[in-house]
């Protein structure tokens, strides 16, 4: 690695960290909806109480506690924080390939529909694209078209199914909550979903 590409990493390095963290400062602002929409972004303590004491079953239970109140906020909370790491990270691994390859913003970004039982269309969005022929440094796109190679042998992919690839996706996992049905049946959809 060159004096100079490394000067140009640590440059963005601030900027990489901030497209991370970004997402997760809004968390630091989460209140709990409780069934009540977005309207006045979540509820305080004293209109959580007011809710909860209107509640006959609720407030028999004394379910209006503030600790409860903090246990919702700590709950939701924290499955936030982990959902904002998940497209902070999103968005930090599109700008590495980015950057990295020499590509616009719409050559890493792929999506797809697909129809919902209901007969909605439903957008989902992987993590990253590559197409090879956007690469415009020869080397890289050497380099990147050698590493696919290996990869694809490295999981047994038909040398033939290999030879008409003309990039890659990525679906990128850092990590999530056990039991998170959201990101797990969006995983699901990915998987069994025939790319268009």
């Amino acid at each position: 690695m060159t004096t100079r590409r490394i000067t140009r990493l640590r440059q963005n390095d601030a900027a990489y960290l901030d497209l991370a963290l970004e997402p997760i400062r809004v968390c630091a602002k989460y209140k709990p909806k409780f069934g009540q929409g977005n309207k006045g972004g979540g509820l305080t303590l004293e209109q959580f109480q007011a809710l909860y004491q209107a509640d006959p079953f609720y407030s028999w239970f004394e379910l209006d506690h503030p600790m409860m109140c903090a246990a919702h906020n700590a709950a939701g909370g924290m499955t936030s924080v982990y959902r904002k790491t998940g497209i902070g990270c999103e968005k930090l691994f599109r700008t590495i390939l980015r950057d990295s390859l020499g590509l616009s913003d719409e050559d890493v970004t792929w999506s797809y529909d697909v129809l919902l039982p209901t007969g909605k269309k439903r957008t989902l969005y992987l993590d990253g694209r590559v197409p090879l022929d956007r690469i415009p440094d020869k080397s890289k796109r050497d380099q990147f078209h050698e590493w696919m190679r290996k990869s694809a042998d490295e999981v047994g992919v038909n040398p033939k199914v290999f030879s008409t690839l003309e990039g890659t996706v990525f679906e990128v996992r850092q990590g999530y909550k056990s039991k998170d049905s959201k990101r797990q049946n969006a995983d699901i959809t990915n998987a069994a979903t025939t790319s268009p």
